[in-house]
């Protein structure tokens, strides 16, 4: 596991069940780390998208102790904890109300009693944060495109400056110049802006390219918790999760006989040791 910052979320034995009885969590134990930048993996039913929501309070354990920048979940209100976890749902259109991108933007400014000379630079500075200073303030955040409505719906909290921003799958419907466009963008936030930030998603290949520290679960339970590396390289512990590994790593691990290293997990590094060792037969 990554040791970056200090602990800021405490999870301690939390268990969580729904009503009709079903156990979601089941003892779950970790702690995320200042500055980290995390992929939350799973399959659906893992109970990935519950563990995430007891970061913000929209959860509370039904037995154990979340602790959020040293404050009980149970004893404190959603409203309070959002002043430290942000949360950007799936599909953004869940999110976004506002008549124009500014009205979207600055309403939680507006909620939180920030003085209304501050919004427009305030909003302004995220939208530049997020890459989005070329679209007038003025324009329905409901006529952008998807990669566009997901920024503004990370603007939405993003502009509250918390400290932590969770993704609940947020390339969902995306291609693939559009996911690895937000990826970037929200690489930005951890690398640039500090932010801890936790990305829930399936897709591994994606995560293999951006995230520090991998958490899989499986059945309500932590299966895996380690360096993106270490554990994207071990294709047998991804299929007990009914994850596929990284098509890259299956492919190195294949040619591991020949020299090729088994924990690749980026396709750039296979063609960056082909290359190398053309170079070194060459010389």
């Amino acid at each position: 596991m990554n040791k970056k910052g200090e602990p800021i979320i405490k999870v301690e034995d939390v268990w969580f069940t729904y009503k009709g009885n079903i156990q979601a969590l089941k003892g779950i134990s970790l702690e995320i780390r200042k500055g980290e930048y995390i992929g939350l993996l799973g399959q659906n039913g893992s109970g990935k998208t519950t563990l995430a929501k007891h970061f913000n309070g929209l959860l509370k354990p039904t037995k154990g102790k979340v602790y959020v920048f040293g404050l009980d979940t149970t004893k404190a209100s959603v409203a309070e904890l959002s002043n430290y976890v942000g949360y950007v749902f799936q599909n953004p259109d869940h999110m976004l109300f506002g008549k124009t991108i500014f009205e979207e933007v600055s309403f939680g400014l507006k909620n939180k009693g920030v003085p209304k000379e501050e919004w427009e630079e305030r909003v302004k500075k995220v939208l530049a944060d997020l890459d989005m200073s070329d679209v007038p303030l003025t324009k329905s955040p409901h006529f952008l495109s998807l990669g566009q409505r997901h920024r503004v719906a990370i603007a939405d909290v993003l502009v509250l400056n918390p400290e932590v921003l969770i993704l609940d799958e947020p390339t969902t419907g995306l291609d693939y110049k559009r996911c690895h466009q937000l990826m970037r963008t929200i690489t930005k936030l951890n690398k640039e802006l500090e932010k801890t930030v936790i990305v829930i998603s399936h897709d591994i290949a994606l995560l293999a390219e951006y995230v520090d520290r991998i958490i899989i679960l499986k059945d309500g339970k932590v299966l895996a918790d380690g360096k993106t590396r270490e554990i994207l390289s071990q294709p047998d512990l991804l299929i007990q999760s009914n994850l596929i590994p990284p098509q890259i790593t299956l492919l190195a691990q294949k040619l591991s006989d020949i020299g090729v290293p088994r924990d690749i997990i980026k396709s750039d590094e296979l063609s960056h040791y082909v290359c190398n060792q053309i170079i070194t037969k060459d010389k």
